[in-house]
């Protein structure tokens, strides 16, 4: 079994692998079978298996078909319209059962949307998570990001543009209105936009109504209260220290969290730690 990752905005982006993948599976399942088809002729794949439709609705049902393929030894490729399926996108259930059943799954890997909006978000990258598609009803999403708002790691959403106002508002309102963000809207495409700014003021620039695939990417909570100044952390690594934490293993943890390089910080907590040492002469008197 194969899950084929698909260019999410430039059919340039698809692999030599894909277009071999595509022409030597015995099966496709594919969420959008007509897009399929203009994959394999933009990218000139001669297609000659047979060609299933795997979507949401059809899913469940669908999925005991593929695993009787691939039962019988067939090759079942899966892919979605665009990224990895199984990242928000039909894929998982067929995995899980194929695992079940014992049977090789391998990935063919293909560009994403979460990555690629964390990687140009201008926020911390190291750690982060992702939490797909807020809930739909305004009293769910409300719980949900009321649940992540102490989480430290970047978090990357996906949302429909229709309800982006509305989940951006109430991540105002869960993280803090002053709390960083990007959107990510097109990415990769003609129109690629890229707002990046407070939770706030990318709520009221949405407001009017944006078009297009939409990845959210948020600052995580240890990541937004550090990063204030560099003065104030490097006051958070001399806390440390007096924590029992050596100085450069603070500087080290403290510019991750807060997204900023590590030497910028180590200059501004030595050149305090001199003029601290300067305020005194050597016999211990004030000079």
């Amino acid at each position: 079994m194969v899950l084929a990752g698909a260019p999410i905005g430039q059919v340039g982006d698809a692999s030599p692998r894909l277009r071999e993948a595509l022409e030597s599976a015995d099966v496709i399942a594919a969420e959008d079978t007509r897009r399929l088809r203009r994959l394999a002729v933009d990218i000139g794949a001669v297609v000659n298996g047979r060609v299933v439709s795997y979507y949401d609705a059809n899913e469940a049902g669908r999925a005991a078909e593929l695993l009787a393929a691939l039962q019988e030894g067939d090759t079942v490729l899966v892919i979605t319209d665009a990224g990895m399926p199984g990242v928000s996108d039909p894929g998982y259930r067929l995995t899980h059962l194929a695992v079940e059943a014992g049977i090789p799954v391998t990935a063919l890997p293909g560009p994403s949307a979460v990555t690629t909006a964390l990687a140009v978000s201008g926020l911390p990258s190291d750690r982060f998570c992702f939490e797909g598609f807020p809930p739909r009803k305004t009293g769910d999403r409300a719980r949900r990001l009321a649940a992540l708002a102490d989480e430290e790691r970047t978090m990357v959403f996906f949302e429909a543009p229709h309800r982006l106002a509305a989940s951006l508002a109430a991540m105002a309102a869960a993280f803090g209105a002053d709390r960083r963000a990007a959107v990510c809207r097109e990415l990769t495409k003609t129109y690629e936009e890229i707002r990046r700014g407070p939770l706030a003021e990318l709520a009221a620039w949405a407001e009017p109504g944006v078009k297009g695939e939409i990845t959210v990417v948020v600052a995580g909570h240890v990541a937004e209260a550090l990063a204030a100044d560099l003065d104030g952390l490097a006051a958070e690594v001399a806390r440390r220290e007096e924590a029992g934490v050596p100085r450069k293993q603070a500087i080290v943890e403290v510019a991750k969290a807060a997204g900023v390089p590590k030497r910028e910080l180590y200059d501004v907590v030595h050149r305090g730690a001199g003029h601290r040492s300067a305020g005194h002469s050597t016999d211990g008197h004030k000079t």
